[in-house]
């Protein structure tokens, strides 16, 4: 697989994410569920903790990554809905540290929502895979 940012600009690089992604060459594509903070029962988990509700729901979507034989470095898209815009952004290097160590600025949006499935969820994140 062949991969190549589109950014024409560059100011999305310093958040750690580009524009798009050209990918050529692909076998394999893996469209993820949401992954949130909830244990392997499915019970939310950190209720009211940003930081540690984001940290597990990367640790969710690494699980569901490695399952089909993945990565983070096969991410080429990643999108975050959240409860709060600004409690989020206080930690996106949770985020951005996990791609960085992965080499990987996946295309990203990121949305702020009214809830999610659980109330006590805040932070859920949206994957695309190709490998």
């Amino acid at each position: 697989m062949e991969r190549k940012p589109i950014n024409p600009w560059d100011w999305s690089l310093r958040f750690g994410f580009n524009q798009a992604e050209l990918v050529e060459g692909g076998r394999r594509q893996l469209i993820c569920s949401g992954q949130t903070s909830v244990d392997a029962e499915g019970r939310p988990q950190h209720a009211g903790d940003m930081r540690a509700q984001v940290a597990l729901a990367m640790d969710n979507l690494e699980a569901v990554l490695a399952a089909a034989g993945m990565t983070l470095r096969d991410v080429v898209r990643l999108n975050v809905y959240t409860t709060d815009v600004d409690a989020y952004l206080s930690c996106f290097d949770v985020v951005s540290e996990r791609c960085s160590a992965a080499r990987v600025r996946p295309a990203s949006t990121l949305l702020g929502v009214t809830r999610l499935a659980a109330p006590e969820l805040m932070v859920e994140l949206e994957a695309t895979a190709i490998a």
